[in-house]
């Protein structure tokens, strides 16, 4: 039997050839899993694949990479990352689904970018990366890291909870306190980062295509069919763009008929997506602008520390494109009060879900949405809670036993 040539009409379509893109300016780049930012200083992303179908997908393999026909041809460093249960649930009054991430190896939805980008920087022989983070993503790096056979080395604020150093640590990695908030350990890095690999899980392309294989495996979960909205908390907005890739991705094959929407829940505390959206705004909205009221969310420039450590970044990398991309699916956001994430955290405890606060910002919100008219009945609604109350234990500590 002879094979299909490029002119056969019977021939699938070729796969697009991909490259990194900036989003903001439309240049292009090649394929570099050593590049993690544009020439200009702005953050790439990965051009789009094509979605497989329910036949591409290997379902022998209990990760991530079952989705393989969708991420770049990589030798996979596999922890099992990916195929999380979707829980269904009555919350608050609605019917959901939780998305349990903390299932994921290091206990947080960051494993599945972190698989992705470890893989493409083992497979170009580096020996060495850098990472900061608030505590999730550095975990995970190193976890990842340590499966590859790399050394990590990575940058902490100096108030991070100690069970999340603690994992980075026992995994091998160097971990280095930064005196200051979030944004003063970013700013670190960045000046390191000129000496040695960044494998940031902010600025790497290459880690959000891990993430959005998120929305695939939602698909996946409901029997091949998008939800009418998903519900997640935003930090830097690596969850919501990798959501807005992965069903942009199912979208543009004709797997689903539409985009679910994205309702984003912030900390009142640090809201900075949360003030520009309802700002009109295409980058961080100023302390005199950004204020929305009825919200609850204080200007930039006043925002205070928060139980939900993972999401206190004043000034998020990606902010234009995770605006972009809730406005793309009709979505919206939410400020929850401190108050609200506590009480969500213990009543999701007494369900059996032991969720850090960051993730219970998500499940407050729900019921923000519902007040709002954003989840009619009789719709299909997921709630990604991205990582385990054991990651938090000083938080959690401060809200089950006390009012914070």
């Amino acid at each position: 039997m002879s094979t299909p040539s490029q002119d056969d009409p019977q021939a699938p379509p070729a796969a697009p050839a991909r490259h990194l893109r900036d989003p903001r300016s439309g240049r292009r780049y090649p394929l570099d899993p050593l590049r993690w930012r544009g020439d200009d200083g702005t953050p790439l992303l990965v051009s789009p694949a094509r979605a497989p179908g329910p036949a591409d997908i290997v379902t022998a393999d209990r990760s991530l990479w079952r989705y393989r026909a969708a991420l770049p041809p990589l030798p996979p460093v596999s922890l099992g990352e990916g195929c999380t249960p979707l829980l269904p649930r009555t919350w608050g009054g609605v019917e959901v689904g939780f998305k349990l991430e903390w299932f994921n190896p290091s206990g947080s939805f960051k494993d599945r970018g972190s698989s992705v980008m470890i893989s493409a920087l083992a497979a170009q022989g580096v020996d060495q990366v850098l990472e900061d983070s608030s505590g999730n993503g550095g975990s995970s790096v190193a976890a990842y890291c340590a499966a590859a056979g790399v050394g990590a080395t990575i940058l902490v604020p100096a108030h991070t909870s100690p069970a999340k150093t603690l994992q980075a640590t026992a995994y091998g990695a160097r971990v280095t306190p930064v005196d200051g908030d979030r944004d003063a350990t970013a700013a670190a890095a960045l000046r390191r980062a000129e000496q040695t690999v960044y494998a940031s899980h902010n600025w790497h392309p290459y880690f959000l295509e891990g993430t959005k294989t998120l929305a695939y495996e939602i698909w996946e979960d409901l029997g091949f069919r998008a939800p009418d909205a998903v519900v997640t908390v935003a930090g830097a907005g690596s969850t919501v763009l990798g959501c807005d890739l992965g069903f942009g991705e199912l979208l543009a094959a004709g797997r689903i008929a539409a985009l679910p929407r994205l309702l984003v829940a912030q900390p009142a505390n640090c809201a900075p997506l949360h003030a520009a959206f309802h700002a009109g705004a295409d980058a961080g909205a100023d302390a005199e602008t950004g204020a929305d009221a009825g919200q609850g969310a204080p200007g930039a420039g006043r925002w205070r520390p928060t139980l939900a450590e993972g999401t206190a970044i004043k000034e998020p990398v990606r902010l234009p494109e995770v605006l972009a991309a809730v406005r793309r699916s009709g979505g919206t956001t939410a400020a929850v009060p401190e108050e609200d994430i506590a009480s969500a955290l213990r009543r999701l405890a007494a369900t059996g879900l032991y969720a850090e606060p960051t993730s219970a910002t998500a499940a407050a919100a729900v019921e923000l949405f519902a007040a709002r008219g954003e989840l009619p009945p009789g719709g299909t609604t997921v709630v990604i809670l991205t990582g385990s109350a054991l990651k938090a234990p000083t938080a959690t500590a401060q809200i089950i036993e006390g009012t914070p």
